[in-house]
């Protein structure tokens, strides 16, 4: 049975810069697949497991479109031809700072409200205006 592992581009470096591994593997879990994909790039593995050898945090796994979180986790049975997907979380940036998201205008149904988003991208000023006045 063969299983397709998409790599993302932060582990590539790991397995020789491929995008994608063919996986030959005789079981039919996503441990046993992870596994074969460990012995030929042992770099991935500590990025993607705990020293307890469960998925962090922050990297999610799917099988096709399925979520391994909600459907066994390692123990996922793998379809024959499985595609399975590495997918690093990706979050950032500080809470309240100019050109976050809370600056974003709210939108609802209307649309009005798309307008108004349109508007408030392409029509508010990049940089402060040096002379403009703050307080007195």
């Amino acid at each position: 049975m063969f299983a397709t592992i998409h790599i993302p581009g932060a582990l590539r470096p790991f397995a020789g810069g491929r995008s994608q591994v063919k996986i030959e593997t005789s079981e039919t879990t996503l441990r046993n697949a992870l596994e074969a994909l460990w012995t030929l790039y042992p770099g991935i593995r500590d990025r993607v497991v705990t020293e307890q050898g469960e998925i962090r945090e922050h990297i999610n796994v799917f099988v096709g479109d399925e979520d391994v979180r909600y459907t066994g986790g390692l123990a996922t049975p793998l379809p024959a031809g499985a595609e399975i997907s590495i997918v690093p979380a990706i979050s950032g940036g500080e809470e309240g700072t100019k050109g976050s998201c809370r600056d974003v205008p709210p939108l609802s149904r209307s649309p009005f409200s798309l307008l108004r988003l349109i508007r408030w991208a392409f029509l508010r000023p990049l940089t402060p205006d040096p002379f403009r006045r703050v307080g007195r």
